[in-house]
């Protein structure tokens, strides 16, 4: 897939967002596509994330889930197993590749960051 000019611009954004997520927190696609004025954009955000393992900075995509808490992007990790193995290190419980307690972890840009 090549990726468009205008879209590296937005994958930088959410990069930049995603890069704020303190350890321990997560947070979903939409709720970054949302902050960032693209509602409808979730799967644009999940190309980003894709993206950003490619990027040469440290962007902790680990902490993007999907808006049922489930790891939906591990398999774009070295290892399948990477992405559950960051969040339980920073105190985040995931059980069947979903996130527990996921509400109490949830971090929502729209309320944590002003715009």
């Amino acid at each position: 897939m090549a990726i468009k000019d205008e879209n590296v611009d937005f994958f930088k954004l959410v990069h930049a967002v995603v890069a704020l997520i303190p350890k321990g927190r997560v947070t979903n696609y939409g709720a970054i596509a949302k902050y960032l004025g693209a509602a409808k954009s979730s799967r644009m955000v999940g190309w980003a994330m894709n993206a950003s393992h490619k990027s040469g900075e440290y962007i902790p995509a680990h902490r993007v889930v999907n808006r049922n808490g489930l790891l939906t992007g591990k398999a774009h990790f070295e290892n399948p197993d990477k992405m559950q193995i960051l969040l339980e290190n920073e105190g985040v419980k995931v059980k069947d590749g979903q996130i527990i307690d996921f509400v109490k972890h949830f971090w929502d840009p729209m309320v944590e960051l002003v715009i």
